[in-house]
């Protein structure tokens, strides 16, 4: 009589279950396969990664961006028409599927570092190149309605890169185990030793990075100069509606040393505060005068400007999502605020004894005030009680209308070289901090040049050129800037020098232990594995990557080898050894 006993005992594989489950639906053990991945999945492998990679990109992009929300956000409005916060959208939908991206790639990896066969479930598919698409068509948006903003990548590498060098570093030394795994545990062939030239290329382009870098607050801290001005760009329009007396009056309470404001000139020559050419986005115009509410706001006299109100938009839109952080009191002074004068911004700055930064927009030619805007201005000025040489203006106009403005400081809005500021007489530049580069900087303030930067509205920004040594800086959230007595991190070059040497060595250390773990293990594998098995043991290991079929009548005729030999109870026999996977055993033969 034989007594029959199950031949295959299962492991419990719960991590293998979950990994291959998620990944390609592939729950149960009959589903996977150790086979080698098609070259239709690789493709797709090779897909996720170009997805990671853009969304990694585009990600940083948008954080970095932040500085810029508003302008992001005015350039949208001066396109639709319609002012609407794009930013909110757009960040929902990067975090969302750069998550799910990642999350695929992870479980990709560990399918390769478990030896799985790559099978991505065809749902997968659709959203991986659902996400690639939308990313692509977001890049292509950006560069045609905001292509000036790719520069603030290249400015903030200047903040950010030594700690994406570490990261980096840290990534490409976790993924030197599945390289080496990769390498060392299958047959030698042109397509391993290629992909260890291209790791060893990508892990000494890491390691040689920081020669490239430009960081300026890599330095010695007895170097650094005073913490630089800051001018409330339209007061602090975060905190009330930009241009008005509340905005103006938060911004000198958050510490702002100096104001700007956008100069219009009304029809009947006053000077008032408005950004924009028309009345539409910061007014109520459309309710008061729905007929002309798209006309250029210069076209009306100051008694129908005054009638409009410049907080009520502010409550509505919310455009900063800061009205729920506003008392009752201050939404009661914002929904009563009407359009401001130069005059009364000018008064509010000489009673704070700030000085003013205007920009005076010059009226189109069939304005009756085009010839005499300037004396306008200078009036308004001279009204307001304050110092002359406190205010400076960037006028939008040729250079020949430079000199008409008398007694005014000029501050040109363009980059110039000292020689060219010599000649045509100015001291003073406000720059975009895309063209402000640190030997520019440095050269500027050599020559004894006042330089301001705009717009400047998050710490790593301002800390960058606070080390660059910039003497003032105009920003939208001065109450934000007010929050960084020091920059956020200042290192020596001797320190840096020594973090980054040392971090390299580190790396090199651990890859080269984790290729000799693995090549070490592999080797004691193997050998353990000759001593252990007989010859059609042998076959059948060399053959586990074969098809199914094959692999199927190697275990009969394995079985009927080992039961013709009379293995004994305890011994039992792994056909994937090397994983685990099952094991086949023998019960006793009684008769």
């Amino acid at each position: 009589m034989v007594k029959h006993q199950p031949l295959q005992v299962y492991e419990k594989q719960v991590f293998v279950s979950f990994v291959t489950g998620i990944y390609g639906c592939r729950w149960k053990r009959y589903q996977r396969s150790q086979d080698d991945s098609s070259r239709w999945e690789c493709t797709w492998f090779v897909i996720l990664c170009s997805s990671f990679l853009l969304l990694l990109f585009w990600a940083y992009f948008w954080l970095v961006a932040q500085n810029d929300f508003n302008e992001f956000n005015w350039s949208v409005y001066n396109r639709s028409g319609e002012w609407r916060d794009e930013s909110i959208p757009i960040l929902a939908s990067t975090t969302v599927g750069f998550s799910y991206i990642t999350f695929l790639l992870i479980l990709a990896l560990f399918h390769i570092s478990l030896g799985q066969q790559l099978n991505l479930y065809w749902v997968h598919k659709i959203g991986v190149l659902a996400m690639l698409l939308t990313t692509i068509s977001g890049v292509i948006s950006v560069d045609d309605i905001w292509g000036d903003e790719w520069d603030i990548i290249l400015v903030s590498l200047q903040s950010t890169a030594p700690f994406l060098h570490i990261g980096a570093l840290a990534t490409v030394t976790a993924i030197s185990w599945l390289v080496a795994g990769y390498v060392v545990r299958r047959e030698r062939s042109n397509f391993q030793v290629m992909m260890l030239l291209l790791y060893m290329v990508i892990l000494l382009t890491v390691y040689l990075a920081p020669l490239t870098f430009t960081c300026p607050c890599i330095m010695d801290r007895h170097s650094l100069r005073l913490r630089p001005d800051v001018i409330g760009r339209r007061g602090a329009p975060m905190l009330g509606p930009e241009n008005t007396l509340v905005s103006f009056t938060r911004a000198l309470q958050y510490g702002a040393s100096s104001l700007e404001a956008d100069v219009t000139i009304s029809v009947d020559g006053v000077p008032f505060l408005m950004r924009d050419r028309t009345l539409k986005r910061t007014t109520d115009v459309g309710k008061v005068f729905p007929a002309r509410q798209y006309d250029e706001a210069s076209f009306f006299n100051w008694t129908e400007i005054r009638s409009l109100s410049a907080g009520q938009w502010f409550l509505e839109s919310d455009p900063y999502w800061t009205v729920e952080t506003l008392t009752a009191r201050d939404r009661s002074r914002i929904g009563n605020q009407t359009v401001c004068s130069l005059m009364e911004m000018l008064r509010l700055a000489a009673k704070a004894n700030s000085s003013a930064l205007l920009k005076v927009r010059r009226p189109p030619p069939e304005h009756p005030r085009y010839r005499t805007w300037f004396m306008d201005t200078l009036w308004a000025v001279q009204k307001a009680g304050i110092t002359q040489k406190r205010v400076r203006t960037v006028t939008w106009t040729p250079d020949t209308d430079r000199g008409r403005v008398r007694g005014l400081q000029q501050t040109a809005n363009e980059k110039l070289s000292v020689e060219e500021m010599r000649q045509r007489g100015l001291t003073s530049l406000t720059l975009h901090y895309s063209k402000a580069s640190t030997k520019d900087l440095q050269e500027y303030l050599a020559n004894n040049v006042s330089v301001t930067v705009y717009p400047v509205n998050e710490p790593w920004l301002y800390s960058i050129l606070w080390c660059s040594g910039v003497p003032s800086v105009s920003s939208d959230a001065p109450q934000v800037l007010r929050k960084v007595p020091y920059p956020i991190w200042l290192m020596s070059l001797n320190a840096y020098r020594f973090i980054w040497i040392t971090s390299d060595l580190v790396s090199i250390a651990v890859v080269i232990g984790i290729f000799g773990f693995q090549n070490y293990h592999m080797i004691r594998w193997r050998m353990r594995g000759m001593q252990n098995y007989n010859p059609e043991q042998i076959m059948l290991s060399a053959v586990t990557r074969r098809s199914s079929r094959d692999v199927n009548i190697m275990k009969e005729k394995l079985i009927i080898s080992e039961l013709n030999n009379g293995l004994s109870s305890t011994e039992e026999l792994c056909l994937f050894p090397e994983n685990g996977y099952a094991t086949y055993s023998h019960g006793d033969l009684s008769h």
